[in-house]
């Protein structure tokens, strides 16, 4: 009897709990898809952390890592409490600003932090990186890092100009000229100078009409 219950029960079962395991694989699989893909953007842009991308995957590690839920109740593994650990450890120091007298120091300490926050992610996901790898394994070009520098001078400068705290020098070497005009003044130059060098003066009609237009300059 006892046996009938149970073959009874597996049948009534069976599927039921086929399906749960199958969702619950699926739901691992999902974590570790949005784990991988955060993962792979920070490998990808690494040489590149300024970038939309990068910036982005970092701010997805609290969630993607947060863990999941088991009978509703909050699990995390030691190794995504690792990532979140190394994750918020480098957050912290981006968050500090550095000056002209640290600023070496400050990129060293960064460089290393982050190098820990993928090798925590790469243990958590099963990958087998050393920190050298982590740390050296990227390929910049150097016209890249000449162009984002440049870039960034530009936005600096614009900004401080558009603030007021920069003028903006200008310097005019010379003006737009009407060839045509140029050449019509030239030609009446030289006819009044022909005309003064042959009578000695402007003619009377000239001088007069100078006269008049000098005392209606006064009048007005």
């Amino acid at each position: 009897m006892e046996a009938g219950w149970a073959v009874v029960a597996a049948t009534v079962l069976g599927p039921i709990l086929a399906v749960q395991a199958q969702k619950a694989i699926e739901r691992i699989r999902e974590r570790k898809s949005r784990k991988s893909w955060v993962f792979h953007q920070l490998m990808a842009t690494r040489a590149a952390r300024l970038s939309a991308d990068h910036v982005q995957a970092l701010n997805m590690i609290d969630l993607v890592f947060y863990g999941h839920h088991i009978l509703g109740v909050p699990h995390r593994s030691k190794s995504e409490q690792s990532v979140l650990d190394a994750w918020h450890e480098y957050l912290d120091h981006l968050g500090t600003k550095a000056d002209d007298k640290n600023l070496d120091l400050w990129t060293v300490k960064g460089e290393e932090l982050f190098v820990n926050l993928l090798f925590a992610m790469a243990t958590d996901l099963g990958y087998k990186f050393d920190r050298v790898q982590l740390k050296k394994g990227a390929y910049s070009p150097v016209a890249h890092g000449n162009l984002e520098l440049e870039i960034g001078t530009l936005r600096q400068l614009a900004l401080r100009v558009l603030s007021g705290q920069q003028p903006l020098k200008m310097e005019v070497a010379s003006f737009p000229v009407d060839e045509v005009a140029r050449n019509v003044q030239i030609e009446m130059q030289k006819k009044i100078l022909e005309v003064i060098g042959t009578r000695g003066s402007l003619p009377p009609e000239i001088q007069l009409d100078n006269q008049t237009a000098a005392e209606q300059h006064g009048t007005m």
